[in-house]
């Protein structure tokens, strides 16, 4: 579990107090392998992973920084 107590089946608020906050459940946690930009030949082929994988309570999917998160 994280310092704010968010882990793997955790109710949160994504995008807290923000006029985009959605109510879902961490499904997934990505730790130490999210954060990191793949890039071949010097060129930027993705952008850095996300930290949680978050189901929304209407079925979307979203994957977000710690920041990005709440307890919910």
């Amino acid at each position: 579990m994280s310092d704010n107590g968010i882990a793997v089946g955790v109710s949160v608020r994504v995008y807290p107090d923000s006029d985009r906050e959605r109510l879902g459940v961490v499904v997934e946690d990505f730790g130490e392998s999210a954060g990191l930009p793949v890039d071949v030949g010097g060129r930027t082929i993705a952008g850095a992973a996300r930290r949680w994988g978050v189901q929304l309570g209407d079925g979307d999917l979203v994957f977000v920084d710690s920041a990005d998160l709440a307890p919910g």
